[in-house]
């Protein structure tokens, strides 16, 4: 294939934004120009010769198309050759495939463990070209900030980064605390950024049915903004999900069955159908599709959550457009779920989406359009993948410091704040949280244990671990002690800053010792996770970026995740990727029982309750 590349479309100053807005035209701005090619009055900036076109508005293969750039944008589709002057570059697709960029609906970046930028190395050589990111991870920890840092972060990259702004921070107010919240104004306010396309998934669907002014507050200000209210809902309750569509909630992706996916589909909800590294749902929710045979133009593919490891092994959007196909969708049905749908349902296929004269010439170039691994990737007119490696310098976004050392803890930690007292002698019964593997829920058990000098003693043969969460935003030095069960471990200590949703500080261990040199060898990182056993550190995995996101490459983190699995490994665990069911053991609005800062959630009954169970 021959290409002849241009200059760089951006820079970086000071490490903040350089937008790469100043380098993307807007329709208005360059019409005239594009028509005057489409005419060859003008001569293209670059022209896509001799592929097969993939027709997302008709579902079409068309043989032989030519596809001239001007301006970042499409100008002509067809014969292109009355648009190529002397200073036009040329890429021959020699009969390939050229599809539009795909664009994932919702996904949260943090999960990723990476930077906004270094995701966009990871996912751009897999033919993501746009991603409407949900940053509710960071706003946790630094509210407004934090989504701003990570938006502008996003302006600056050949990836077009669209946020939908935070709306359940936090998850609760009732049971933990954590570093921020955001209100009706801020997320007001939030609406205006240029490129925030709506409102994040609205997960206290009980709140927005039965009127909570927070919810509701950020749905109007999010409808009266034109702009798009995503959701969440898990539950089976038809009259729920319906007050919950009228309330102004358009889309879900937490739909596991056929049968939830078509009832909302025939409610005229947006079907986000979602498939990352533990949330495997095309298998089932794509029936809808080739056993059902609805209409797919209000359904879209999404990830959710993608860990490193699944970026490198199976890619990003482009595995779960590939799922799709491997079940049976039409290749082309597959790729308008992950390109027009998604663009119209937030409101932006004016300029997203497709291929077709006008719209942002994001374009993939591809041999097999079953496998959808994509040979060169173009975005706004420019090559930033090509035959195995990416030909674009990216540039650096630096982090405010602050927001690179956000492990507030009140003192060094030491063995005595793991003991957990006990108010009787003997033994005596506690609650204990028992993990389920590669599920998000928890189930609420009881154990008899020992107590020895006035202490409940952990029971390593019994599987009951000594847990903690310990509050790391504001330094107040409240900690809550209590057990787990499902993790296995036979010796030393595992700690966390990513823990959903407050992320505050998780510790479990055989041991105080143990316990207290984890966590803090943890806060000197500046967050992150953490394997040790007889106070030496196994494995590591450094996130300084608000203790939930590494500032080091993609391979990096991924030879990090890999040597932390194996310490997992090494002191008895042997559940799948155990640090992502630890993250959410402070989950305290998934039943049926978690740990946050304050003490033990009952999540069932809606309450905080004790550890020790008192007869």
């Amino acid at each position: 294939m021959h290409i002849i590349y241009g200059h760089s479309l951006f820079s970086n100053i000071d490490g903040r934004v350089t937008s790469m807005q100043s380098n993307r035209k807007k329709l208005y701005e360059v019409s005239q120009q594009l028509s005057k090619v489409a005419r060859g009055i003008e001569k293209a900036d670059l022209v896509i010769k001799n592929g097969t076109l993939v027709n997302v508005f008709t579902g079409e293969l068309l043989e032989n198309m030519d596809v001239a750039v001007s301006q970042g944008r499409i100008a002509y589709i067809g014969n292109a050759d009355h648009t190529i002057g002397d200073q036009t570059k040329v890429i021959d697709a020699n009969q390939k495939y050229i599809a539009p960029g795909l664009l994932d609906g919702h996904m949260h970046v943090e999960s990723t463990m990476l930077s906004v930028t270094e995701f966009a190395k990871a996912a751009l050589p897999k033919g993501t070209t746009g991603i409407f990111m949900d940053p509710h991870e960071i706003a946790n920890v630094f509210g407004v900030e934090g989504v701003r840092l990570m938006h502008e972060e996003g302006q600056q990259l050949p990836l077009k980064v669209f946020t939908t702004f935070p709306s359940c921070v936090p998850a609760t107010t009732d049971f933990e605390d954590t570093g921020a919240s955001l209100s009706v104004e801020d997320i007001k306010a939030g609406l205006q950024w240029e490129n925030v396309a709506g409102l994040g998934e609205v997960m206290n669907f009980p709140g927005v049915v039965f009127g909570d002014p927070l919810m509701c507050g950020e749905i109007e200000e999010t409808i009266k903004a034109n702009k798009t209210v995503t959701g969440h809902f898990p539950a089976d309750d038809p009259q729920m999900l319906q007050a919950y569509i009228a309330a102004g909630v358009t889309s879900d992706h937490e739909t596991v069955t056929r049968e939830q996916g078509l009832e909302k589909v025939r409610m005229g909800m947006h079907l986000m159908i979602r498939e990352g590294s533990a949330w495997h749902d095309v298998k089932e929710v794509i029936k809808v599709v080739t056993e059902d045979k609805v209409n797919t133009d209000n359904i879209s593919l999404v990830t959710d959550d993608v860990y490193p490891q699944t970026l490198i092994e199976k890619g990003h959007l482009n595995h779960v457009v590939r799922r799709a196909i491997e079940e049976g969708v039409d290749p082309v049905t597959a790729i308008q779920m992950a390109t027009i749908n998604v663009a119209r349902y937030y409101k932006l296929d004016q300029d997203l989406g497709a291929i077709a004269p006008g719209k942002c010439a994001d374009i993939l170039i591809i041999e097999d359009l079953h496998k959808v691994e994509p040979e060169t990737v173009i975005t706004d007119g420019e090559v930033v993948f090509n035959n195995g490696a990416l030909v674009k310098q990216f540039p650096t976004f630096i982090y405010p410091e602050h927001v690179r050392n956000s492990i507030n803890l009140k003192s060094e930690l030491n063995p005595n704040d793991f003991l957990l007292k006990s108010k009787t002698e003997g033994t005596t019964e506690v609650n204990v949280i028992k993990i389920i593997e590669n599920s998000a829920r928890t189930e609420k058990m009881t154990s008899n244990l020992q107590v020895v000098d006035g202490v409940i003693q952990p029971h390593v043969e019994k599987d009951i671990l000594q847990l903690a969460c310990i509050e790391r935003h504001h330094a107040t030095g409240q900690i809550s002690l209590g057990f787990a069960h499902g993790f296995q471990l036979k010796k030393g200590a595992v700690a966390s800053t990513v823990a959903h949703d407050s992320h505050n500080l998780l510790v479990m261990g055989t041991n105080p010792e143990d316990m207290a040199f984890a966590a803090n060898e943890l806060a000197k990182m500046g967050g992150g996770m953490i394997v040790v056993e007889n106070q030496k550190v196994l494995a590591k995995v450094s996130m300084r970026i608000a203790g939930l996101m590494s500032d080091q490459p993609l391979e990096t983190v991924v030879k990090e995740v890999q040597e932390l699995e194996q310490a997992w490994k090494e002191i008895g665990c042997p559940i799948h990727a155990p640090f992502m069911t630890f993250s959410l053991i402070a989950l305290p609005v998934i039943p049926e029982i978690r740990i946050s800062n304050r003490g033990i959630v009952d999540v069932t009954e809606f309450k905080l309750i004790e550890t020790e169970i008192l007869k």
